[in-house]
Order: structure tokens, then C-alpha cells, then sequence
């Protein structure tokens, strides 16, 4: 964090929103990547394996970016890639070793929330470095998000591994990577609320970042967001619950808009809802603000374009079309 001396509670306020808007403004010049730098890879969540992260590297190394691997990226204990000590270590090595500039996690699965309770906002501040991943390391772009750093939701080694770099999912997080901001255009949905908003992006699997209520990490406290939502094996009624605990806290009034990703296998029609995107519609339409549905992130690679977390866009929702852009927001 800048440091500041303050006497008055009020003036420290003031001055702590000018610092998370100075480091929201530095952190757009200053962390996009240039041909030849060094990326980490970690795995901060589930247990992985060297086929996985191999066919990653390739991919980001064709790119024009070499690779380190983390010491304990290839661990597993008891389902996650080591212990917590042992994958905050690999988080704080790549956060602070100057020669890397940014940081892809292996995969998600489970686990990455456990390194919260053991780094502090400050810390993210002071590294600003983009991490790059989704589901699982949603807990991780929201922490960057509320430290006002940038971060990519977006694909991990898998899917690098997979279709080797060469579709248009991939080929927009390379040039996402080196700063070519996306404007995404997408066909309108019958559920779609119309409007403008601008606001910080910020969001991701939402089973994920609901477990972060409360805490330091919370993306919702926020003011100013939009939120892009998406999940996976999640039944109706605990997504219900999810939009409930948004409502009850009444953190609602941070939201300007609503990004509605995938939502796959769970189970449906349920409770007189045909499908998910019916269930989040009944929330939704009374909160006011744009929504757009069927946007492509999410847990199917082909749907799952990256997106700037942490960074100012502008959602316009119309009848006939949706549009994203990060070009004019700054």
C-alpha cells in the first residue's frame, strides 16, 4: 500500500480510496507483458500433473513467454498440490521474485482459499502482478480485485495443453497477456435487462467468491462493480441461497451490473424453474441494473473467453445486442 500519514479518521478514508485508485491506475500500465518475460506457474488448488503443466508451458513458451515451475507445483496432499505452507510459498515466490511478471495456476479444483487467511491485502498491493486461472482461482482474482490489482479469469494449462494455443479462447488471452484489451460482442438473450454500466470487473465462480463473504476478500464490498457470475455442479437451490446472502446484506447497491456466464450440470427444471438462468431472473430483474445472459465464461473452454478482473469496463445491453469493452473506460 502507499504509505500515508493520517491523523483524522476521515481524511485516512478519503486517502485509502485515493491509494486503491492509484493502484487500480498503475496497475493497468504496469502489468501487461512484454515478449520474453518470465511466467510462474503455480498450483494453488487441487493436485495436478507434469502432462498438464508440460503442454501448458508449451504453449505459453511459443507464445514468446519462457516458464519457471514453482518448487511444490507437482506436490499432492491429500487431493491438494501440498500443504497450505507448501502452495503459499509458491504463491509468495512468484509474487515477490522480481524476474517473473506474472503467474498462471496449473488448474483449480479446490484449496486456493486456504492461502487467504494467510496473506494480507498489503501483500497483494505490493506485487502486482497478474494471476491468471478461473473457478478455484476465483478466490485469488477476488483478493487481487479488493487490493486493486488486475488479473485474468480466464484459461489455465489444461486448456493450453489441450488445444495447444490455437483457438479463439486461447488466442484472446495471448493477446489479453500483452495488453490487447477485448471488446466482446455477443447476440442478445430473451432474459436480458437493457442499460449501460460501468464499473470494475470483478466476479467469477460464484460458489467460490460467496465463500469469501465478510471477509477482507470480499469482491462485494466493492463499490462500483460489475459482476459476472458462473458455475459448475451447483444445484438451483444453493445458487438461490447465494443470491439471498447478496440480497440480505444488502450488497446488492455496489453491483451496476451483471455479467451472467454458464451454468452447467446441475440438475433441472427444479422448484418450477425450467433452468438456472429462469432461478437468477426472479433475483435479478428487481435489482434495477443491466444483466446480459449466456455470456461466454465458464467451466467449457470454448465458452470461456478471459476477462479483466480488477479493471474498469463499460457492459451495454441493448435489444439487439450485448457489448463489453475495456478500450473506453479508462
Amino acid at each position: 500500500m502507499f504509505p500515508f500519514i493520517c491523523i483524522f479518521a476521515s481524511k485516512m478514508k478519503k486517502l485509502v480510496i485515493i491509494s486503491l485508485m492509484l493502484c487500480w491506475m498503475l496497475s493497468l500500465s504496469a502489468q501487461f507483458l512484454n515478449s520474453g518475460d518470465t511466467i510462474a506457474i503455480i498450483s494453488p488448488s487441487s493436485a495436478t500433473d507434469t502432462a498438464t503443466i508440460n503442454g501448458g508451458i508449451r504453449t505459453l513458451e511459443k507464445w514468446g513467454y519462457p516458464c519457471i515451475v514453482a518448487p511444490h507445483a507437482l506436490a499432492d496432499y491429500h487431493g491438494f498440490a501440498g500443504t497450505i505452507d507448501e502452495r503459499l510459498s509458491d504463491l509468495l515466490w512468484a509474487l515477490r521474485t522480481p524476474s517473473i511478471k506474472a503467474i498462471m495456476c496449473s488448474r483449480g479444483g479446490d484449496g486456493a482459499a486456504h492461502l487467504l487467511s494467510r496473506i494480507s491485502l498489503d501483500t497483494l498491493q505490493r506485487y502486482p502482478k497478474m494471476i491468471i486461472g478461473f473457478s478455484d482461482v476465483t478466490a485469488l482474482l477476488c483478493a487481487q480485485a479488493r487490493a486493486g490489482v488486475m488479473g485474468i479469469h480466464g484459461s489455465m494449462c489444461h486448456a493450453l495443453k489441450t488445444y495447444e494455443g490455437n483457438d479463439t479462447v486461447s488466442q484472446a488471452l495471448r493477446g489479453m497477456l500483452a495488453g490487447h484489451l477485448p471488446t466482446y460482442r455477443i447476440a442478445p438473450h430473451p432474459l436480458n435487462i437493457t442499460g449501460k454500466a460501468e464499473g470494475i470487473i470483478v466476479g467469477g465462480n460464484m460458489s467460490v467468491f460467496n465463500d469469501l463473504a465478510g471477509s477482507d476478500f470480499d469482491p462485494l464490498f466493492i463499490d462500483g462493480i460489475v459482476l459476472f457470475i458462473e458455475d459448475t455442479g451447483e444445484g438451483m437451490s444453493k445458487v438461490d441461497r447465494m443470491l439471498h446472502n447478496i440480497e440480505i446484506r444488502g450488497l446488492q447497491k455496489h453491483i451496476r451490473g451483471v455479467i451472467v456466464g454458464q451454468f452447467n450440470k446441475y440438475k433441472h427444471p427444479e422448484n418450477g424453474f425450467d433452468d438456472m438462468y429462469a432461478l437468477l431472473n426472479e433475483y435479478l430483474q428487481h435489482w434495477h441494473i443491466p444483466v446480459c445472459y449466456n455470456f461466454p465464461v465458464g467451466h467449457a473452454h470454448l465458452k470461456n473467453f478471459p476477462l479483466l478482473t480488477g479493471a474498469k469496463a463499460t457492459l451495454e445491453i441493448t435489444s439487439d445486442k450485448v457489448v463489453l469493452d475495456y478500450n473506453n473506460s479508462h
